[in-house]
Protein backbone atom coordinates (compact mmCIF):
# COMPACT_ATOMS: atom_id res chain seq x y z
CA UNK A 1 0.00 0.00 0.00
CA UNK A 2 1.18 3.54 -0.63
CA UNK A 3 2.63 5.40 2.32
CA UNK A 4 3.19 8.89 1.02
CA UNK A 5 4.96 11.07 3.56
CA UNK A 6 5.33 14.05 1.22
CA UNK A 7 2.64 15.35 -1.16
CA UNK A 8 4.57 14.82 -4.38
CA UNK A 9 2.78 14.88 -7.71
CA UNK A 10 4.01 13.20 -10.89
CA UNK A 11 2.73 15.05 -13.96
CA UNK A 12 1.39 12.89 -16.77
CA UNK A 13 -1.30 13.15 -19.44
CA UNK A 14 -4.80 13.06 -17.95
CA UNK A 15 -5.84 9.93 -19.86
CA UNK A 16 -2.67 8.11 -18.82
CA UNK A 17 -3.47 8.94 -15.18
CA UNK A 18 -6.99 7.57 -15.76
CA UNK A 19 -5.60 4.38 -17.30
CA UNK A 20 -3.27 3.86 -14.34
CA UNK A 21 -5.97 4.49 -11.71
CA UNK A 22 -8.40 2.22 -13.58
CA UNK A 23 -5.91 -0.66 -13.81
CA UNK A 24 -5.55 -0.52 -17.59
CA UNK A 25 -1.88 0.43 -17.39
CA UNK A 26 1.03 -0.38 -15.08
CA UNK A 27 3.97 1.16 -16.89
CA UNK A 28 5.06 4.70 -17.60
CA UNK A 29 7.27 5.59 -20.55
CA UNK A 30 9.20 8.76 -19.80
CA UNK A 31 11.71 10.89 -21.63
CA UNK A 32 11.54 13.89 -19.33
CA UNK A 33 10.41 17.48 -19.32
CA UNK A 34 12.27 20.45 -20.74
CA UNK A 35 13.12 21.72 -17.24
CA UNK A 36 14.50 18.41 -15.91
CA UNK A 37 18.02 19.82 -15.71
CA UNK A 38 21.33 18.82 -17.20
CA UNK A 39 21.09 15.19 -16.12
CA UNK A 40 17.67 14.68 -17.70
CA UNK A 41 14.73 12.87 -16.18
CA UNK A 42 15.11 10.89 -12.96
CA UNK A 43 12.68 8.89 -10.86
CA UNK A 44 13.23 11.02 -7.75
CA UNK A 45 10.32 9.64 -5.75
CA UNK A 46 9.17 6.10 -4.98
CA UNK A 47 5.58 7.12 -4.15
CA UNK A 48 3.56 9.90 -5.71
CA UNK A 49 0.16 11.22 -6.70
CA UNK A 50 -0.82 10.98 -10.37
CA UNK A 51 -1.21 14.63 -11.41
CA UNK A 52 -3.24 14.88 -14.66
CA UNK A 53 -2.04 17.37 -17.26
CA UNK A 54 -4.28 18.78 -19.96
CA UNK A 55 -2.55 18.07 -23.21
CA UNK A 56 -5.09 19.16 -25.83
CA UNK A 57 -4.76 16.34 -28.37
CA UNK A 58 -3.72 13.44 -26.17
CA UNK A 59 -6.68 11.29 -27.30
CA UNK A 60 -5.22 11.20 -30.82
CA UNK A 61 -1.93 9.88 -29.46
CA UNK A 62 -3.32 7.00 -27.38
CA UNK A 63 -4.92 3.67 -28.21
CA UNK A 64 -7.26 3.93 -25.20
CA UNK A 65 -9.20 6.82 -23.67
CA UNK A 66 -11.80 6.74 -20.90
CA UNK A 67 -15.41 6.37 -22.01
CA UNK A 68 -17.69 9.40 -21.92
CA UNK A 69 -14.90 11.85 -21.21
CA UNK A 70 -13.99 15.24 -22.57
CA UNK A 71 -11.50 15.05 -25.39
CA UNK A 72 -10.72 18.73 -25.76
CA UNK A 73 -8.89 20.52 -23.00
CA UNK A 74 -8.40 24.25 -22.64
CA UNK A 75 -4.80 25.47 -22.46
CA UNK A 76 -3.09 24.51 -19.19
CA UNK A 77 -2.62 28.18 -18.28
CA UNK A 78 -6.43 28.61 -18.19
CA UNK A 79 -6.85 25.82 -15.70
CA UNK A 80 -8.42 26.71 -12.34
CA UNK A 81 -8.66 23.37 -10.51
CA UNK A 82 -7.09 19.94 -10.16
CA UNK A 83 -8.83 16.58 -9.76
CA UNK A 84 -6.69 13.63 -8.70
CA UNK A 85 -8.02 10.06 -8.60
CA UNK A 86 -4.89 8.03 -7.98
CA UNK A 87 -1.41 7.57 -6.65
CA UNK A 88 1.34 5.07 -7.38
CA UNK A 89 4.40 3.33 -6.05
CA UNK A 90 7.49 2.89 -8.17
CA UNK A 91 8.34 -0.80 -8.35
CA UNK A 92 11.19 -1.00 -10.88
CA UNK A 93 12.86 1.19 -13.51
CA UNK A 94 14.76 0.44 -16.69
CA UNK A 95 16.63 2.82 -18.97
CA UNK A 96 16.12 1.22 -22.38
CA UNK A 97 18.32 2.10 -25.36
CA UNK A 98 17.26 -0.80 -27.61
CA UNK A 99 14.33 0.18 -29.86
CA UNK A 100 13.31 -3.46 -30.39
CA UNK A 101 12.74 -3.86 -26.65
CA UNK A 102 10.75 -0.61 -26.52
CA UNK A 103 8.65 -1.75 -29.50
CA UNK A 104 7.98 -5.11 -27.79
CA UNK A 105 6.27 -3.24 -24.94
CA UNK A 106 3.34 -2.20 -27.20
CA UNK A 107 0.83 -4.71 -25.74
CA UNK A 108 1.54 -3.35 -22.24
CA UNK A 109 0.79 0.35 -22.81
CA UNK A 110 -1.66 2.76 -24.45
CA UNK A 111 0.64 5.16 -26.37
CA UNK A 112 0.60 5.01 -30.18
CA UNK A 113 3.86 3.87 -31.77
CA UNK A 114 4.64 7.29 -33.26
CA UNK A 115 4.50 8.90 -29.79
CA UNK A 116 6.76 6.21 -28.32
CA UNK A 117 9.22 6.59 -31.20
CA UNK A 118 9.19 10.39 -30.84
CA UNK A 119 10.01 10.10 -27.14
CA UNK A 120 12.69 7.46 -27.79
CA UNK A 121 14.64 9.61 -30.28
CA UNK A 122 13.91 12.95 -28.54
CA UNK A 123 17.54 14.04 -28.15
CA UNK A 124 21.11 12.85 -28.72
CA UNK A 125 20.66 9.75 -26.57
CA UNK A 126 17.93 7.46 -27.92
CA UNK A 127 16.38 5.92 -24.84
CA UNK A 128 13.32 5.79 -22.62
CA UNK A 129 12.90 5.39 -18.89
CA UNK A 130 10.41 2.56 -18.41
CA UNK A 131 8.81 2.39 -14.97
CA UNK A 132 6.75 -0.41 -13.56
CA UNK A 133 4.32 1.27 -11.16
CA UNK A 134 1.66 -0.10 -8.87
CA UNK A 135 -1.28 2.26 -9.18
CA UNK A 136 -3.89 2.89 -6.50
CA UNK A 137 -7.28 4.52 -6.65
CA UNK A 138 -8.03 7.17 -4.02
CA UNK A 139 -11.20 6.55 -1.96
CA UNK A 140 -12.63 9.78 -3.38
CA UNK A 141 -11.67 12.38 -5.94
CA UNK A 142 -9.22 14.93 -4.54
CA UNK A 143 -10.22 18.39 -5.80
CA UNK A 144 -8.18 21.54 -5.09
CA UNK A 145 -7.33 24.88 -6.78
CA UNK A 146 -4.74 24.94 -9.53
CA UNK A 147 -1.57 26.93 -8.73
CA UNK A 148 0.87 28.40 -11.24
CA UNK A 149 3.65 26.39 -9.55
CA UNK A 150 2.09 23.25 -11.09
CA UNK A 151 2.74 24.49 -14.64
CA UNK A 152 5.74 24.17 -16.89
CA UNK A 153 7.60 21.24 -18.38
CA UNK A 154 8.66 19.49 -15.21
CA UNK A 155 7.74 16.04 -13.99
CA UNK A 156 7.67 16.52 -10.21
CA UNK A 157 5.63 19.06 -8.23
CA UNK A 158 4.67 19.61 -4.61
CA UNK A 159 0.95 19.39 -3.82
CA UNK A 160 -1.11 20.37 -0.76
CA UNK A 161 -0.59 18.12 2.25
CA UNK A 162 -4.30 17.47 2.80
CA UNK A 163 -4.17 14.73 0.15
CA UNK A 164 -1.90 12.47 2.19
CA UNK A 165 -4.74 10.76 4.15
CA UNK A 166 -6.44 9.92 0.83
CA UNK A 167 -3.32 8.11 -0.36
CA UNK A 168 -3.21 6.12 2.89
CA UNK A 169 -6.75 4.87 2.18
CA UNK A 170 -6.19 4.10 -1.51
CA UNK A 171 -6.94 0.65 -2.97
CA UNK A 172 -4.94 -1.21 -5.64
CA UNK A 173 -6.05 -0.58 -9.23
CA UNK A 174 -5.13 -4.20 -10.07
CA UNK A 175 -5.36 -7.37 -8.03
CA UNK A 176 -2.08 -8.85 -6.81
CA UNK A 177 -2.37 -11.61 -9.42
CA UNK A 178 -3.04 -9.23 -12.32
CA UNK A 179 -0.18 -6.96 -11.28
CA UNK A 180 2.19 -9.96 -10.97
CA UNK A 181 1.22 -10.99 -14.51
CA UNK A 182 1.98 -7.53 -15.96
CA UNK A 183 5.23 -7.42 -14.00
CA UNK A 184 6.33 -10.82 -15.33
CA UNK A 185 5.56 -9.82 -18.93
CA UNK A 186 7.53 -6.59 -18.57
CA UNK A 187 10.53 -8.32 -16.98
CA UNK A 188 10.50 -10.98 -19.71
CA UNK A 189 10.99 -8.21 -22.29
CA UNK A 190 13.40 -5.95 -20.41
CA UNK A 191 15.24 -8.45 -18.20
Amino acid sequence: MPNLTTPTGFKEWSFVCDALAQGRLSIILRKGGIHEGRGGFEWKHRQFFLFPTWFHNQAEKLSWVPENTQRDFPPEEQRTSVDIDGCATLEQVWKVTDWDKVAALAPLHIWNEDVVKERFVYDDESCLHIALVRAYRLPQNWHFPYAKSYGGCRSWITLPEEGLPLAAAATPALSDEAFADVSAKLKAILG
